[in-house]
């Protein structure tokens, strides 16, 4: 970047970058948002070491439905984050909102790498893991909507499914560096043991030193030209920027949260989740559960830019009912072969062809939210009702899997998950392909 372009940055004015600088500024936002999603994967891949130095119990099942609940609750927070950065998106710029969430997932890391144990503070560490996942809950909250909406605006119009495939493979690719770090760290460096007392904090720490990283990185990011079109218009900061011009657009609103129930669900189910379910219900080994996680992982990333090309030729709306009809269809017989099987391979091959359905929501779901909201509350729009929807949907389906799973009734998940991809499929049926019908060249 050169003197004159990286002034115009800092100091906001207008500065209209090429292809080269588009891609570039894309890679930095996705960069740095597969750092910040690293942070919260770490919570769930390493889950199954730290939760009995939090939550001593004989039962692990009990255990994980603790560190669950946890987990969840940080997802109480989002809609706030989505809220208040989302504010600052659309009020004071895309980068500067990238760069505050960032900063503040690294104190919710450090905090965790740095906490004590209940064996040496009671259930105070109990309440400080809690206090962390919540500084991460608000800095997810908000990463999302900016990072979502600055993609889409940066991205050409007639690519930007397949941006959104790129962006998109770094929230898996923040579970797959996760994940490939707890293998690493099995089976080369640490014992189950030494993970147990001690291991489980280096992805935390890790996690803390990578968000500074993210945080350096963003500094040199471009603002957006949607954004500086709009402060042309609206002045220095968009006066418009507020919740209440927010709800003037509560049909959009609605659509959101009615995408985003059936694909959240989906998505938590295979990531998060699916470690648990490998470990407690399939019965795999450590390692074997890590190395098939790792390599469904690496498929669902390859998916993402695929599918996400091809909604830019045949629509968005058609791969949203692709995931509906195959999601219904296909998840309780999906999870119902899962939980037979004793075969990494088979399990392996079984959740590929899960992520080929799921991929038809994943790829796509963050352009279509910000196609549907003008520029002034785009990032809001984006972010508040998909926070919203996660913490009800998506953070709660390892507590409620787990939940059916002590119950005795686990197949009672399988048909919970399905109805939330039903409920989907009926607003994909009737909802506007926003490829064609995009607020995103609408004048300001």
């Amino acid at each position: 970047m050169n003197n004159h372009s990286q002034a115009a940055v800092m100091a906001g004015t207008d500065f209209i970058p090429d292809t080269r600088s588009r891609v570039k500024s894309i890679l930095m936002a996705s960069i740095g948002n597969l750092i910040e999603w690293y942070d919260v994967y770490a919570y769930s891949a390493f889950s199954l070491y730290f939760a009995p130095a939090f939550f001593p119990s004989s039962d692990p099942v009990a255990q994980q439905l603790s560190a669950a609940a946890v987990f969840a609750a940080a997802f109480i927070v989002r809609p706030l984050g989505g809220a208040l950065f989302g504010w600052i998106a659309d009020r004071h710029g895309r980068r500067r909102s990238l760069m505050l969430s960032v900063l503040l997932m690294c104190f919710g890391s450090l905090l965790i790498a740095l906490s004590p144990t209940h064996a040496e503070i009671g259930a105070w560490a109990a309440v400080i893991l809690v206090a962390a996942r919540l500084l991460q809950g608000l800095s997810q909250g908000g990463e999302y909507g900016a990072s979502a909406t600055y993609l889409a605006e940066m991205a050409e119009p007639e690519r930007r499914g397949f941006y959104s495939g790129v962006w998109y493979t770094t929230l898996i690719g923040g579970q797959l560096v996760a994940i490939l770090l707890l293998l690493v760290l099995q089976k080369f460096f640490l014992s189950p043991d030494e993970l147990k007392a001690w291991g489980w904090r280096i992805p935390f720490a890790i996690g803390a030193l990578l968000s500074l990283y993210a945080l350096f990185m963003r500094r040199d990011m471009h603002e957006t030209e949607h954004y500086q079109q709009l402060e042309q218009v609206a002045g220095s900061g968009s006066a418009s920027a507020s919740l209440k011009t927010l709800l003037s657009h509560w049909r959009q609103l609605l659509l959101v949260i009615g995408i985003t129930i059936g694909g959240t669900s989906a998505f938590y189910t295979y990531t998060t989740y699916m470690q648990k379910f490998l470990k407690l219900s399939v019965g795999l080994s450590d390692s074997q559960v890590s190395t098939v996680v790792l390599g469904y992982l690496i498929v669902a990333l390859l998916l993402q830019p695929v599918f996400g090309a091809l909604s830019d030729r045949v629509g968005r709306k058609p791969m949203l009912i692709w995931f509906g009809v195959m999601g219904v269809l296909c998840t309780y017989p999906l999870l119902t072969l899962l939980s037979q099987t004793r075969d990494p391979w088979v399990a392996f091959g079984l959740i590929c062809f899960a992520w080929v359905i799921v991929s038809g929501y994943t790829s796509i779901t963050g352009i279509i939210k910000a196609e549907l909201f003008p520029t002034s509350v785009r990032a809001l729009g984006v972010g508040v009702p998909y926070a919203l929807t996660v913490s009800i949907f998506g953070g709660t389906v390892d507590a409620v899997a787990l939940s059916f799973k002590q119950a005795g009734y686990e197949s009672g998940f399988y048909w919970y998950a399905t109805a939330c991809i039903f409920v989907s499929l009926m607003v994909y049926l009737r909802m506007p392909d926003t490829l064609r019908h995009s607020k995103m060249e609408q004048a300001h």
